[in-house]
């Protein structure tokens, strides 16, 4: 077995999350402030939130990236996992297709997503969060 130490680039979906980075006004069925940063060395991009939603404060953290795990080689889909004040622990995919952002809850094709898009030279963000069974909410976030 031949070793390689050399670190693969991040990928080209990730990469392209880096229209999100930045600080964020949010409104619509969530209210509140989101901001992303890009972790050192640029393979996971970081999401704090201060939310209000259904009238309870949420606040957390989200490590969004590529899966490799043990040296395997990263993983297709971009993947996330949110961490939140009231114990969640909610993972997702992203994907982003042109201008639009599509957030799956679970894995790609999940019935609970999001789906926005970029106008406004990136300073916006507008879409809606759609549940199984329906239901679910409109969702813009403004860049500060």
């Amino acid at each position: 077995m031949t070793e390689n130490h050399e670190t693969p680039a991040p990928t080209a979906g990730l990469k392209a999350l880096d229209r999100l980075v930045g600080e964020w006004t949010v409104t619509g069925g969530a209210e509140g402030v989101v901001k992303y940063e890009w972790m050192e060395g640029g393979y996971f991009l970081l999401q704090t939130v201060e939310l209000e939603q259904y009238g309870q404060r949420v606040s957390g953290v989200e490590i969004i990236g590529n899966l490799r795990p043990f040296g395997e080689p990263a993983s297709a889909d971009v993947h996330s996992r949110f961490y939140d004040s009231t114990g969640n622990t909610l993972d997702y995919t992203y994907e982003l297709d042109g201008d639009k952002l599509t957030i799956w809850g679970g894995p790609k094709g999940s019935p609970a997503y999001f789906e926005g898009t970029f106008t406004d030279g990136d300073r916006v963000m507008a879409g809606d969060w759609v549940y199984p069974g329906g239901g679910g909410y409109e969702s813009t976030m403004t860049r500060r």
